[in-house]
């Protein structure tokens, strides 16, 4: 049995971070959590990838197994096929195939949040494997009989969607996830979930079956975190309207760790507190360097070197370290083709003929809207090909000079660059 102090101070820890908004019995979870527990959390593989707004949850996971108690990862490759209710309308509805690939896409990169060995050891579990042989026959007779439809309506969720509409596909998913929790309270003993506030009525009807299933002295709990929401009250994981996602594929090293950086500073510890594994004392030093030296963006450094080693791996981190470093060193050709590509990204991009003058690759590409502008930036020596500067009005773009023969980086000033490829 662990101290109760210890157990204070863990779930103390979670509400000094934020991590804490509903919780089904509080007292009786601090004196469940003062034994090692299985816990769980789901994730729906409604896309080939995860996103940071998926990592609280994940890292959450984390937490409780680094204070002893065992995790499970669930992928719902069953309810995937249908999705948590949105607030306003109906998911798109994906194949099983689909779904199934999303799952092994999603298992691999949750697999680098968690242990799995030693005596808490991490379980992966995927729904398909007991919900998939459900018929509809043993749904409607074993489960649906349990809820009541008064009781369903009341959920959030639920509730929110009764104006605008929702699907009995949708209205079903809660009973699916009570399901959930039932199979691994019954296979692995796990007696608590996990989730963000906006799954507070699917933990609580988890918890209504086992009880009903198992008989009230059942021991089960159910804790929510606030979702994470930046302070301006646009939405969290995108950049450039585009999401951060876990899959390197997706979204590359550099990329992820940028998104980390720009974090503007109202933000920032708020992120350091729910994300990061540094004790509360590191935090608050971060905290105070902030205010000393915001120029210094130490906080948004130490979240994003933190985070994109955990996702992207060391060598992850030290390219895209290497690659902002560069980028604002401006010695863009010390990287290699590839990094120069994961560094820009985002840069515009224009296709020109091969001996095109750089005068008109500036005008083309819509860097300069004039041919005049664009010999007045030269002639100041604020134009650069491939990290060389231009002097001369009268050079090209050649593609024989192209980086691996494949495109040339065109640059106006300190930071703006566009990615030149040539006509075949």
């Amino acid at each position: 049995m662990r101290p109760e102090r210890e157990i204070m101070e863990f779930i103390e820890e979670l509400k000094w971070r934020g991590l804490v908004k509903d919780c089904t019995d509080y007292d009786g979870l601090v004196e469940q959590l003062k034994t090692p527990t299985v816990i769980y959390c789901g994730f729906d593989p409604t896309a080939d990838s995860l996103h940071v707004g998926h990592l609280q949850q994940i890292i959450l996971l984390r937490r409780y197994q680094n204070a002893g108690h065992r995790p499970i990862a669930l992928c719902g490759g069953f309810t995937g096929m249908i999705g948590d209710p949105r607030p306003t309308t109906e998911r798109k509805l994906l194949t099983h195939e689909e779904v199934l690939h999303n799952a092994d896409c999603i298992r691999g990169q949750l697999a680098k949040f968690l242990t799995f060995d030693g005596d808490n050891a991490a379980i992966m579990e995927n729904n398909n494997n007991w919900l998939g042989d459900m018929n509809l026959l043993s749904f409607l007779r074993d489960y649906g009989k349990l809820f009541n439809v008064s009781y369903m309506i009341n959920k959030d969720t639920i509730r929110k969607r009764l104006d605008s509409g929702i699907s009995y596909t949708e209205f079903s998913y809660t009973i699916l996830q009570a399901i959930d929790w039932l199979f691994l309270y019954r296979r692995h003993h796990c007696q608590i979930q996990i989730g963000g506030s906006d799954q507070w009525g699917n933990l609580t009807s988890g918890l209504e079956l086992i009880r009903k299933e198992e008989g009230e002295e059942a021991r089960a709990f159910g804790i929510t975190s606030p979702l994470i929401t930046k302070s301006d009250g646009s939405k969290f994981g995108k950049s450039e309207g585009k999401n951060v996602w876990l899959d390197p594929e997706r979204t590359n090293a550099y990329e992820f760790y940028q998104f980390w950086v720009n974090t503007p500073d109202s933000d920032i510890i708020d992120y350091l507190k729910r994300l990061s594994l540094r004790s509360p004392e590191e935090i608050m030093a971060l905290e105070e360097a902030m205010k000393e030296h915001p120029e210094q963006r130490a906080a948004q450094k130490a979240l994003a070197e933190e985070l994109t080693a955990m996702v992207h791996g060391q060598e992850g981190l030290e390219k895209a370290v290497r690659i902002t470093e560069t980028l604002f060193r401006g010695d863009i050709m010390s990287l290699s083709g590839a990094e120069i590509k994961d560094g820009l990204a985002d840069a515009p991009k224009s296709e020109v003929a091969d001996g095109t003058t750089v005068i008109d690759a500036l005008v083309l590409s819509g860097v300069c809207k004039s041919k005049g502008e664009a010999r007045k930036l030269i002639q100041q020596g604020s134009v650069q090909v491939n990290g060389q500067k231009v002097t001369d009005i009268a050079a090209l773009m050649n593609k024989a000079e192209a980086i691996d023969g494949e495109f040339s980086i065109l640059k106006k000033g300190k930071k703006n660059y566009t990615i030149i490829t040539f006509e075949a």
